[in-house]
């Protein structure tokens, strides 16, 4: 059932793979779900309340931060994490971090997911780290929805003091003993994540994290930059001077906004990411409800690939496959890998799942679209000349209820920039 057709300028035909029946599912990396934005902003309302209720900030010290604490500790017990809270002492007062296991997962392998609690003593931080926090609680309360089963064990933390230099994040990995810092594969860090004129910033710290972001958000249209104005400033920081590798995402702070960056985000040029940075206008009218949108998805497709891993597709799905190499040819045209699809019912779900295992030294120069049985081309990723990590991991999904579900189904890559090589090592579908 599974067909290869390579594109070759000027060729005059087509080579074919030997036929291969349809295998049942085996395990593959389970979609991330959609975070609802609405939840993330229920939990940025419950965060303004507090601060309103607390002097009208957050602060390490102040009763607003323990009622922060306590709220988001109460949504993960009732959810069926193990919370533990860990004390420590910056600038003569008690501070909290919040600590919460999801049950299961290679106890040797720590995919830890963290933003810091606090706000600044001027106002309510709601977007620095109200953003942030409730996006990360919402991943953890959707990893319970989904009755989880990870491969890698999932943690999430919510630091204490960060505004005072990453007092709780450093304390935390301070008392991790080497063998437990050790099986740390990576920590992700969230900090203001839905600025009022927001920018679409990824971490370089390591490769790997990078990439998925960066896949992410080709695949959803959308250009990142490096982010450079929080760098080292902030709780990553504390992993990755003890040898762990970090990734994350950022919104903007008070850096301006330049006529460029506007262009391809929209925005206003000339003004500040948050202008209401560290100040009392840091309320819940100071986020972007796009920006935390799209931001809290990312945050869940980063946690899906790295930590989740493998899992059964739901239903019992069937996996159409080719495994042939394409070669892709540099700055040419378009090749194209086949699967038939046959044995199915009706049309292709909402949620198709693409898998796709594309090898290739800067996959910036990469355009990639999944063409459907009639003809209608899907963009799974954009070329993008910022994107300098290699290879194309991943899995993409794909609203294709419009297409019948049998017939062939292409998986179409173009290079679109000079000297840098690769080929499609594989693909799937999953129904």
């Amino acid at each position: 059932m599974v067909g290869l057709i390579v594109a070759i300028p000027g060729a005059a035909g087509a080579a074919t793979a030997a036929p291969a029946a349809p295998r049942s599912a085996a395990p593959t990396t389970a979609a991330a779900p959609d975070i609802p934005v609405a939840n993330v902003k229920a939990h940025l309302s419950q965060l303004q309340s507090i601060a309103t209720a607390n002097g009208g900030n957050r602060a390490h010290g102040r009763p607003g931060y323990r009622a922060s604490l306590d709220y988001i500790k109460g949504k993960l017990d009732a959810a069926g994490f193990t919370t533990t809270v860990q004390q420590f002492t910056t600038s003569g007062t008690t501070g909290y971090n919040l600590i919460a296991d999801w049950p299961g997962g290679d106890p040797n392998q720590i995919l830890m997911t963290g933003a810091h609690l606090d706000s600044v003593s001027a106002g309510p931080g709601i977007n620095d780290n109200g953003s942030g926090s409730a996006a990360v609680l919402e991943n953890a309360l959707a990893v319970a929805r989904a009755a989880a089963k990870p491969a890698k064990h999932l943690r999430f933390g919510w630091w204490g003091a960060e505004e005072l230099g990453m007092r709780g994040s450093q304390y935390y990995v301070s008392k991790l003993a080497a063998t437990e810092r050790a099986k740390f594969s990576g920590y992700l860090n969230f900090d203001m994540v839905g600025s009022p004129n927001p920018g679409y910033f990824v971490y370089d710290d390591d490769r790997t994290i990078e990439g998925v972001f960066k896949d992410y958000y080709a695949s959803v249209n959308i250009p990142t930059e490096i982010e450079t104005e929080g760098d080292g400033r902030s709780d990553h920081a504390p992993f990755k001077n003890a040898g762990i590798a970090v990734g994350g995402l950022f919104s903007g702070a008070d850096y301006t906004k330049t006529a460029a960056q506007a262009q391809k985000w929209g925005g206003t040029a000339g003004q500040p990411f948050d202008r209401c940075y560290h100040r009392s206008c840091d309320t819940s009218s100071n986020i972007n409800d796009t920006a935390l949108d799209r931001n809290s998805d990312a945050i869940a497709h980063a946690v899906w690939t790295l930590g989740v891993g493998s899992t059964t597709p739901p239903g019992g799905g069937t996996v159409f496959e080719n495994t042939d190499d394409v070669q892709i040819p540099d700055a040419g045209a378009a090749v194209t890998s086949s699967v038939t699809v046959s044995g199915r019912t009706g049309n292709a779900p909402a949620a198709l799942q693409v898998g796709v295992d594309i090898k290739h030294t800067y996959r910036g120069d990469l355009a990639i679209d999944l063409v459907g049985p009639s003809g209608r081309a899907y963009r799974l990723k954009n070329s993008s000349g910022s994107d300098s990590a290699a290879n194309v991991i991943t899995t993409y999904t794909v609203d294709a209820s419009a297409e019948t579900a049998n017939g062939t189904w292409q998986l179409r890559v173009q290079d679109l920039g000079p000297q840098d090589t690769g080929y499609i090592d594989s693909w799937k579908l999953t129904f």
